[in-house]
């Protein structure tokens, strides 16, 4: 052990492990000191109570108070522990949560698609989902997970929601493109329900922001046609099928000849929540061969 030397013009220091030698002899001193107070008596009795049991208090003091220090850490674990697992519940139910919001929410696609499929029995349907869409807030083109291979052909029909999307344009082996009736180049020939008075329907993706598209060439000579008739593919159509519902009139005017009418009028069907379509399996010409 090499000896401590003070240098001329260094501070004394002590090395903390003698320093912690020098303490650990004086504690023992005066613990050795305080179960040997009956051995003696007069001053040396005296300067322990002045030194040695106020130690002794700071030192029970200290240990109490890491005592509970130690106590209040392991619950600070516990609860900690207590916490991620709780916050481990929560997300799991969130998951939970999140999935039967979607499983109601197709199951009540699945409901609409069924009471569609009900109200046009007369016609074979398959089931679909759409895969794809063009760029837009609309679907107004779109790519179904159904073709050739599952019998799609262009032209056939496409429903959903309350009535017609539009049809099959194009066809691949296992898809299949379809145009709605929104899109600006689509045109459906129609006829008011209640007096099959013929019109066109035009497709208009800037009216549509408001909710409706266009009708034009309405021939109403007994002016019994008003806002809210039903408005259904036609007869003389040469790519739909008769009597699918295309929307309800909501506002009509007369034109500028005095001989037709035209205005707007609002679809039967959401497009911009689409996510499963009806595909009709016959097509018009099928269908007028028959």
């Amino acid at each position: 052990m090499s000896p401590i030397v003070k240098r001329k013009g260094e501070k004394f220091t002590l090395p903390g492990k003698y320093l912690l030698f020098i303490l650990t002899i004086l504690c023992t001193g005066m613990v050795l000191l305080t179960f040997n107070t009956t051995v003696f008596s007069g001053p040396l009795s005296a300067v322990a109570g002045y030194t040695v049991v106020p130690f002794e208090k700071g030192i029970s003091v200290v240990g109490s108070w890491l005592a509970n220090r130690s106590e209040e850490l392991a619950q600070i674990r516990v609860l900690i522990a207590e916490n991620e697992s709780l916050k481990q519940q929560v997300d799991e139910l969130t998951i939970e949560n999140t999935r039967l919001q979607q499983d109601r929410y197709e199951l009540t696609n699945l409901r609409e698609l069924y009471n569609l499929d009900a109200q046009y029995d007369e016609y074979e349907k398959t089931g679909a989902r759409i895969i794809a869409r063009d760029s837009g807030n609309w679907f107004y083109s779109f790519v179904i997970d159904k073709g050739v291979r599952d019998g799609i052909a262009v032209d056939m029909n496409v429903m959903a929601g309350s009535g017609l999307v539009g049809r099959v344009v194009d066809v691949g082996p296992n898809w299949a493109k379809v145009k709605a009736i929104i899109a600006d180049d689509s045109n459906v020939s129609a006829m008011v329900l209640s007096s099959s008075d013929n019109m066109i329907v035009s497709g208009n993706l800037k009216l549509y922001a408001t909710g409706v598209i266009e009708f034009e060439q309405l021939v109403d000579s007994d002016n019994v046609v008003v806002e809210g008739d039903k408005i259904v593919t036609s007869n003389i159509s040469d790519k739909y099928l008769p009597g699918i519902l295309v929307g309800y009139i909501s506002t009509i005017n007369q034109d500028a000849n005095n001989l037709t009418k035209s205005g707007y009028l609002t679809p039967a069907v959401d497009f911009e929540h689409l996510e499963e379509v009806l595909v009709v399996m016959k097509l018009k010409q099928t269908v007028e061969e028959e």
